[in-house]
């Protein structure tokens, strides 16, 4: 969805499930844009690694890659029920990481599919220069940890 002086705003799975008309197109023109930024900013590492403007806006950044990839995000209706299920992102409790979480309304069977949609997200985010480990968590729930190269603050890796 476009807000009048912040752009396109990837779903994070916390919002509602029917998609505005048009979606795709700035979906595909946000995302496009993602990484027309990498190349000109990350000089040689270019499109491979995340941008300072996406460490700076985790969440943000890592939700547009998972929309962009195709993979479906949870929704809420408007009393806060899910309705869907599919990716959560969120600000992680430490700063610079953000924790992606695989869930839907309740009885749907999220939790049994977890492990391997986690598993897809790490592996979109990793193909872009991210880092993700997987964990379990409270009622041993798994969640993708997914943080900059270098850690938190986005460090650059050393070259030697």
């Amino acid at each position: 969805m476009v807000v009048p002086g912040q752009g396109f705003e990837p779903a994070t799975g916390d919002g509602p499930a029917a998609p505005p008309a048009g979606r795709r197109a700035e979906l595909r023109t946000a995302y496009e844009g993602l990484l027309q930024i990498r190349r000109l900013v990350n000089g040689p590492a270019g499109a491979a690694v995340p941008a300072p403007w996406e460490v700076r806006q985790l969440p943000r950044a890592v939700a547009l890659v998972l929309e962009a990839a195709g993979i479906e995000p949870s929704a809420l209706d408007a009393r806060g029920l899910r309705t869907r299920t599919g990716y959560r992102v969120a600000a992680a409790a430490e700063p610079g990481r953000v924790e992606v979480t695989w869930v839907g309304p309740a009885g749907g069977g999220a939790g049994g599919e977890e492990q391997e949609r986690l598993t897809d997200c790490a592996a979109v985010l990793e193909r872009l220069g991210w880092v993700c480990l997987l964990y379990r968590g409270p009622r041993r729930r798994r969640f993708l940890e997914v943080e900059p190269p270098g850690g938190p603050g986005g460090r650059p890796l050393s070259s030697g």
